[in-house]
């Protein structure tokens, strides 16, 4: 398919984060000066994950007032859908903008309402989910959890886990995901970023219905078929993936092992504004370098209605729109 042809599809993102997607006119004005692109935008030289992170602090102090999280929420799906992204779930965590003058309920709650009113002018559906954050205590976490609750269903859909994954491994938080299970959430974890495959393995123990990255699955049999067994979602970003060194370069990146290996892996942009990423370009580029097909385009894409956390009724119509789409396209 041309580029063009790909901005037409309607698309998902599963694995995208508010705070790294903010679109630059809007921290322009949140912040109320002048940010040239290289404040917020990665390097192609980038070498590492630590420096990746980096970029998160200019965008972080747009996220730290009530106004500031409902504008950078409403610009987020405004921006998604300029490529005719159809649905979208908004990843971030609450605690980075908890302050004497925001609680994590009062966080939660101007995300969802900027998101609300991002929908009311494009449509685009949406869900958030809410990160546990590595470098916080179990009662942090908890809290944000026991705030989260409240709006389960509600416009926001699962939990996550982010951080500094080679620090924290995942076996220090078992129980935490365990007491959110019992709490009924379901929840995405990022695990397999940092090369440890152990992480991926005790995140799938912990009734993970989703692995963020997954990348140190490669060349892992084992690991893979249980993965596929379990239809665990897989959230692949491959520039992101190429940008933090994930993987040493783009030939040895697990995207068509993966795809050929059966699993329900999709393609998500992690952050649109740092890495300079849109769902089109990622689509683009595993096109042009790993040689997928424009069929398995569109099954990515139907693998992302699938392990969705979407209610039943939004799937549906996601499945009908894809399927009008793609007898159009062929």
């Amino acid at each position: 398919m041309t580029a063009e042809q790909i901005k037409k599809m309607p698309k998902l993102d599963l694995h995208c984060h508010l705070d790294g997607s903010l679109a630059i006119q809007s921290i322009r004005e949140l912040l109320g000066r002048e940010v040239a692109k290289e404040e917020l935008q990665v390097s192609d030289d980038c070498q590492s994950l630590a420096e990746y992170l980096e970029k998160f602090d200019l965008p972080l102090q747009c996220l730290q007032t009530a106004e500031g999280l409902r504008t950078a929420s409403r610009d987020f799906l405004l921006e998604a859908a300029k490529e005719n992204v159809v649905y979208i779930e908004a990843r971030f965590a609450p605690l980075l903008s908890v302050n004497e003058k925001l609680s994590c309920r009062q966080v939660i709650e101007a995300v969802l309402q900027g998101l609300a009113e991002g929908k009311e002018k494009c449509g685009v559906e949406y869900n958030v989910i809410a990160c546990a954050m590595r470098h916080h205590s179990p009662e942090q976490n908890r809290g944000m959890f026991q705030a989260a609750e409240e709006f389960l269903g509600k416009g926001l859909c699962a939990l996550d886990l982010a951080g500094n994954e080679a620090a924290f491994p995942m076996k220090d938080f078992s129980g935490l995901f365990e007491e959110a299970s019992r709490m009924g959430f379901p929840f995405t974890l990022h695990a397999g970023e940092c090369g440890s495959v152990e992480n991926i393995i005790e995140s799938i123990k912990c009734g993970a219905a989703r692995i963020g990255h997954g990348i140190a699955m490669r060349g892992q049999r084992e690991v893979i078929a249980l993965c596929r067994n379990r239809h665990i979602g897989i959230e692949m970003c491959p520039v992101s993936n190429l940008q933090t060194k994930a993987v040493p370069d783009k030939s040895v990146y697990p995207l068509r092992e993966f795809l050929d290996s059966g699993l329900l892996i999709t393609v998500n942009t992690d952050n649109r504004a740092v890495s300079n990423t849109t769902i089109t370009k990622e689509m683009e580029f595993i096109q042009r370098e790993y040689g997928v097909r424009d069929e398995e385009l569109w099954q990515l894409t139907r693998n992302a209605v699938e392990v969705s956390f979407a209610k039943e009724p939004v799937k549906e119509r996601l499945f009908d729109r894809i399927k009008a789409a793609e007898g159009k396209v062929l």
